[in-house]
């Protein structure tokens, strides 16, 4: 197994602003604006709105209402799609699914990522607090990078017409993908690591889970040697701590990091995954 560091949902390049570590403790993942989709597909395409989706009594334009007060967004991307009452209207078969394309899908090509292989998905999170009809960030609290969900990748799909049957992802969205540059994966129906858990979820706020090493900055990472960059699949990546940093810090917008079969890292994806106790 192949353990898949992938980043995704809000940050300050995509959405300018993390995603909301809930009072719950929920880690919301924001799907990133999409204002390229509208000026590409056909018009009759049905596209996805922050408007549509929901959490708990909140849609999420009202959330980003309180967090993102001076910038307002439509069209987003909800990728990878881990939650089965995020929409407001259900989807009918709905099942769990994550689409790659262009170079971030060429690295797990090249990668060889195949069935069985894991995705850890992590993103930019903050706390935040109901405040009036919304919520905002608390005062202080300090931005992480986070675990927030996990897949086991249990069929890929490369053609088109086996694509188009998850309508309801954005990748499947007609006339903006190439077809031989595009797929969607999807999970298998149990953990290969533990059979009693599913083969995806979404996981809420533990300090286990925060990647970000304290005391440093957002991006650089507690040291682990099973993502260090000799046991990662990338001959060009190096680690870019500031000097004396006991850290790990990997440079620019990359979205997948492949780790090379490890069973340290098998264990430690095992414990993000299961619950405390």
């Amino acid at each position: 197994m192949k353990i898949i560091l992938s980043r995704k949902g809000f940050d300050s390049a995509s959405g300018g602003c993390p995603s909301p570590i809930m009072p719950d403790g929920t880690l919301l993942s924001l799907p990133i604006p999409d204002d390229y989709a509208p000026t590409v597909i056909i018009k009759t395409e049905k596209l996805l709105t922050f408007s549509d989706l929901v959490y708990k009594s909140h849609t999420y334009t009202q959330l980003l209402a309180g967090i993102r007060r001076t910038k307002t967004y439509n069209v987003c991307h909800l990728d990878p799609d881990l939650r089965k009452d995020a929409r407001s209207t259900p989807i009918d078969g709905w099942e769990a699914a994550f689409g790659q394309t262009e170079s971030a899908l060429g690295v797990l090509r090249n990668a060889k990522v195949q069935i069985g292989d894991l995705f850890l998905f992590f993103g930019l999170f903050r706390e935040v607090e109901y405040y009036k009809d919304t919520i905002r960030f608390i005062r202080g609290a300090r931005k992480i990078q986070i675990i927030y969900g996990y897949m086991e990748i249990g069929e890929i799909l490369y053609k088109p017409e086996q694509i188009e049957k998850f309508y309801w992802h954005p990748h499947a969205t007609k006339g903006l993908y190439e077809d031989d540059r595009n797929a969607i994966f999807l999970p298998s129906k149990h953990l290969s690591l533990c059979s009693s858990l599913p083969g995806y979820g979404v996981l809420n706020y533990r300090e286990d889970r925060v990647l970000t090493m304290q005391g440093e900055n957002t991006a650089t990472w507690k040291p682990h040697d099973f993502y260090m960059p000799n046991n990662i699949y990338d001959d060009n990546r190096k680690n870019s701590a500031k000097p004396g940093s006991k850290g790990l810090y990997y440079a620019g917008q990359w979205q997948e990091l492949v780790l090379n079969s490890n069973e340290n890292a098998n264990d430690w994806a095992l414990k993000m995954i299961m619950e405390a106790g």
